[in-house]
């Protein structure tokens, strides 16, 4: 397999984050993961440069509201907004944008059990 095929497979979460326009900054993005606030998958990630992939599902705390979502696309580079919510689906969104095979927040929460037995304690 060609290094640009590896390259395109995974990308790094704080550049993920960056590109799809959810922090302002690489370092805020690196900031975010570190702190704790970013899971993957349902699972928490301290490190700023595990490998994303599309169909991978993010929650993310910031500025005291949860987002989830499903990384739909990898970025070469940072664009405009209307590039980087091509990049990410969100799950039971209500703008009656979303697809009707994304999976609704319920189903989510049944695909994450850990979070939700969390949240019940």
């Amino acid at each position: 397999m060609p290094a640009s095929d590896k390259q395109q497979a995974r990308q790094r979460l704080d550049k993920w984050l960056w590109f799809a326009r959810v922090v302002k900054t690489r370092e805020a993005a690196a900031s975010l993961v570190e702190s704790g606030h970013v899971r993957l998958n349902g699972q928490k990630t301290l490190k700023p440069g595990h490998g994303v992939k599309p169909g991978n599902v993010l929650t993310i705390v910031l500025n005291s509201r949860v987002r989830v979502l499903r990384v739909a696309g990898l970025a070469e580079r940072r664009g405009p907004a209307e590039a980087a919510r091509l990049l990410y689906r969100e799950p039971g969104h209500l703008s009656g944008m979303s697809a009707p095979d994304e999976e609704t927040p319920q189903n989510l929460v049944q695909a994450q059990p850990e979070i939700a037995r969390k949240r019940s304690e």
